[in-house]
């Protein structure tokens, strides 16, 4: 019996120191792992504090792990200390030599994961948050050199895994942003339906043509570009060119299988707009343009067949074809009103305005739009007589001039009639009534009273203003005589002088 409480008492003894013995963890947290095996230093808190030792991920050749540390709340051995699998942190090191090229690095976790290339200065991936398993891409582009990795995680509760993943890609090297030039598209071909992974670039279009039709070698098949090729199925491509136009108007075609959108201002905004998916369709776009513009095609493909056209048609443009050009006047103003018809393209019209009929100056522009009515305001009528024309231009640049139009404010003529200007130099001379007339015909005579010219203007009201054309006479320099009749009464005649 002695014996036996004498074993149980050294038992009990032995437990007791072994359990008192402290454990001392290996490591110093701060070297970092090469040949791709990485050095994870653990920690038995979430926030990366209570260093109990380190553990290898990875093996030589191959840095890619997928780490569940033996289940959710064991307990989970180091070189040191062993330490629950429950809010516990870990910060994996590796120093690694990269070939100069494109690297796809996938990280996931349950729960927050964050990387870094620069020692932990910056992050590249970072999703420090608790969560169930989710992963992040990140792609980039590396110069030839030597990386401090680091790739920290932290485990709140529940599951817990890891996961890190790299990949050698290819990808172009251009400047995305350039465009093309000379009726050449720069097309910018990517992996993805959103412009994901820059792949290399294509170009359309010939120094004498712009537009295309590209089917990509058909379905599911090897497309290549300047750098890596892609399979012809879930990708996209931007499509750059910068084009000059002569004043015209345009009409564009675009169409696809899948997904398609037009810009000429860059990409702000999609004049054709059928970001969808669908089978071959074809939208249009008419637009007056001159200048140069930045124009963008977007394309996606899904699945299924996928192909892309463009073609542009310049739109033949009819002159302007003015209707009507009148004018009112009320207190203080006078309105100017005109109409072209519905087959012109007109791009501004011009007001001039001449208290003499012959020297003109302008007055205001207005815009065309689409409308075929317009009217201006001439707010500072004054008193006398104001002559008016249009300066029109079109959208090829080509000018015309409309009539002249005249108004007399608040200097009506007393009795017969009144010829102004009393000397012209251009092709017009303008005449106003007292009084009404029936059958009003005019009669111009040189000064040996030789008729030189006859026309008949018929009814003519009081106060009306008449214009009468001296260009198809084509009357030398000197004194003429303006005889009014109506039917066989004389009127008045007036002098006036051709310089």
């Amino acid at each position: 019996m002695k014996q036996i409480l004498l074993s149980l008492f050294a038992f009990m003894a032995f437990n007791l120191q072994a359990h008192a013995q402290t454990c001392t963890p290996l490591g110093n947290q701060t070297s970092y792992g090469t040949n791709d095996s990485w050095i994870g230093y653990v920690y038995s808190n979430s926030d990366l504090t209570g260093y109990v030792g380190y553990v290898n991920e990875g093996v030589a050749g191959n840095p890619n792990f997928d780490q569940s540390f033996g289940g959710d709340n064991v307990s989970y051995a180091t070189n040191g200390c062993s330490t629950q699998t429950e809010t516990f942190s870990v910060r994996y090191k590796l120093t690694k030599t990269f070939a100069a090229g494109a690297y796809r690095f996938v990280v996931g976790a349950d729960d927050g994961y964050r990387l870094s290339l620069d020692g932990g200065a910056t992050w590249v991936i970072d999703r420090w948050v608790a969560q169930s398993y989710a992963s992040t891409t990140y792609m980039v582009t590396l110069a030839a050199g030597t990386y401090n990795m680091v790739l920290e995680y932290y485990e709140n509760a529940g599951s817990n895994r890891i996961t890190f993943n790299l990949a050698a890609i290819c990808m172009g090297t251009e400047n995305q942003s350039v465009y093309g030039t000379g009726n050449i598209w720069k097309g910018y071909v990517y992996e993805g339906i959103n412009f994901d992974t820059y792949k290399g670039l294509v170009t359309e279009g010939t120094t004498s043509n712009m537009t295309f039709d590209e089917g990509f070698g058909g379905n599911v098949v090897t497309y290549n570009t300047s750098a890596c090729s892609i399979n012809t199925e879930v990708f996209s491509v931007r499509y750059r060119l910068r084009k000059a136009f002569p004043a015209g108007t345009y009409t564009f075609v675009l169409g696809a299988d899948d997904g398609y959108r037009f810009s000429l201002d860059g990409g702000a905004t999609w004049a054709i707009n059928n970001w969808t998916l669908h089978s071959y369709t074809t939208s249009s776009y008419n637009v007056a343009l001159n200048g140069t513009y930045d124009m963008v095609i977007e394309y996606y493909e899904q699945t299924g067949n996928n192909r892309v056209t463009f073609n542009m048609l310049q739109n033949s443009v009819l002159p302007i074809n003015l209707i009507s050009f009148t004018g009112k006047q009320r207190s203080g103003a006078l309105d100017l009103n005109w109409k072209v018809s519905d087959d012109s393209n007109p791009d501004f019209f011009e007001i001039e305005k001449s208290t003499d009929g012959a020297s003109f100056a302008k007055l205001g522009t207005v815009k065309a739009t689409s409308s075929v009515s317009y009217t201006y305001t001439d707010a500072s009528v004054t008193t006398g007589n104001s002559f008016y024309r249009m300066k029109m231009t079109d959208l090829t640049g080509t000018t015309t001039y409309s009539n002249v139009i005249s108004f007399r404010t608040n200097a009506t003529v007393s009795q017969g009639i009144n010829v102004f200007p009393n000397i012209i130099t251009g092709n017009s001379l303008y005449m106003e009534s007292a009084m009404a007339m029936t059958k009003a015909t005019v009669i111009i005579s040189d000064a040996s009273g030789r008729a030189v010219s006859q026309k008949v203007i018929g009814k003519v009201n009081k106060g009306q203003i008449s214009t009468i054309e001296t260009s198809s006479y084509k009357l030398p320099a000197g004194m003429y005589f303006l005889q009014v009749v109506d039917g066989n009464e004389n009127i008045s005649v007036k002098r006036f002088i051709v310089k």
